[in-house]
């Protein structure tokens, strides 16, 4: 049988128009998976979340500029505006670039992330420097702290490590994650950063709670962690000097009373964007205090809404875990929205006046370039996770449904 010559387009080769084509159809196809898949919801209080800090560091900018200025360099009042809107276009992409991985693809870059902020972590002592007291920063041609990306890894190294219970009860999983628990937590406090290494406990022990450990070992777990907290309030200068200032009370002087006062100024709806006058005496009005600056210029109303996405962002990631089946799904999730929401309530507890300072901006709200990326990657990582076929979702895989079970 004589075989036919290959169907070749008039010219010998293929149109550019043909060639463009295909890759774009494929492009077009991938978004369109993607957008099926993804949690559409959760993105969409996120990217609420973001919208308000661009207006909320807008607000704060020029109590900030104007409090950093000096006789020689006098700084725009949007100077970190401008600034976080650039780091808010950079997070995005990471967001986006990380919400597109497959899920296997995304366990791997946490794994890889995680190891490499470790690394990371232990040359901050060394090569690190300091900012207002603390050594948390590596100068690589740009600042970079590397707690602050160790945050979404850890959730996910975690989790991993925890699956590991899946394949072989046996395992020494809980001991893994409580070793590496403590060597972060000794690194962080060496910075000195209490407040990061109450954060990381506090995702640490959520992720080993829903692994399925004994009531025994919750509990011996609970008093370990009270132990760590007095031997720092005994032995840790940072720690106790935040737990005194907290239990002592405040002063009119003191950062947190500020805050807080600054917070109740402006009543329910506020005295106005750029209208606020409390806000200029405030330390780190575009950080750690923007959501005192927020209660100020839009109100209480509004620092309300911002609580409320919190808890929506948090139970919304929880419900679409009900029907999960995969371990480590399930830990990577619920550890990277702990972490999301602990430290947001963390912030918001500091800024009330309910809670020691803990130096801890407000996520995806606060100003701040490693801060911002970090936490758009923990999103977009998050997004990856949870990403899920509607159609597979809505059959369930349901064996009588395929007529294999009764």
């Amino acid at each position: 049988m004589a075989s036919h010559p290959p169907l070749v387009p008039r010219g010998g080769k293929v149109s550019s128009e043909a060639a463009i084509a295909r890759p774009r159809r494929n492009r077009r196809s991938d978004f369109a998976i993607w957008w099926r898949e993804v949690d559409r919801v959760l993105l969409g209080l996120v990217l609420t979340l973001m919208a308000i800090g661009a207006a909320a560091v807008a607000a704060s900018s020029p109590a900030s500029a104007r409090r950093l200025s000096t006789s020689a360099v006098r700084l725009d009042e949007l100077h970190f505006f401008y600034i976080h809107l650039r780091w808010q276009v950079l997070g995005l992409i990471a967001m986006f670039g990380a919400s597109f991985l497959p899920r296997e693809m995304a366990r791997r870059v946490g794994i890889v992330l995680g190891a490499a902020m470790l690394v990371g972590l232990m040359l901050v002592p060394i090569a690190g420097f300091t900012v207002n007291g603390a050594r948390r920063w590596l100068n690589l041609g740009f600042s970079l702290q590397p707690s602050e990306f160790l945050k979404p890894a850890f959730a996910i190294c975690l989790a991993w490590i925890l699956s590991w219970r899946a394949r072989d009860p046996e395992l020494p999983v809980i001991e893994l994650a409580t070793g590496l628990m403590g060597m972060i937590a000794v690194l962080l406090m060496a910075q000195p950063d209490f407040g990061s290494a109450i954060l990381f406990g506090g995702v640490w022990f959520v992720m080993v709670l829903m692994s399925g450990i004994s009531v025994q070992r919750i509990a011996l777990a609970g008093g370990a962690g009270a132990a760590c907290v007095m031997l720092a309030y005994f032995f840790y200068e940072n720690a106790r000097y935040r737990i005194d200032s907290f239990l002592g009370g405040g002063t009119a002087f003191d950062q947190v009373d500020l805050a807080q006062r600054t917070l109740l100024s402006g009543g329910w709806t506020g005295t106005g964007l750029w209208l606020g006058t409390r806000k200029l005496g405030l330390p780190e009005a575009h950080t750690d205090y923007i959501f005192s600056v927020i209660g100020e210029e839009f109100g209480l109303l509004m620092c309300a809404l911002i609580v409320a996405l919190y808890l929506c962002v948090v139970l919304r990631v929880l419900l679409r875990l009900l029907d999960e089946e995969d371990l480590f799904t399930t830990l990577a999730a619920a550890g990277l929205v702990a972490q999301l929401g602990g430290q947001a309530f963390i912030n918001i507890l500091v800024n009330l006046q309910l809670f020691p300072s803990k130096g801890m901006t407000l996520p995806l709200i606060s100003y701040g370039g490693s801060s911002t990326i970090a936490l758009c990657l923990g999103v977009g990582l998050l997004l990856a996770i949870t990403r899920r076929n509607p159609y597979i979702r809505r059959e369930g895989f349901d064996l009588k449904h395929l007529g294999i079970g009764k």
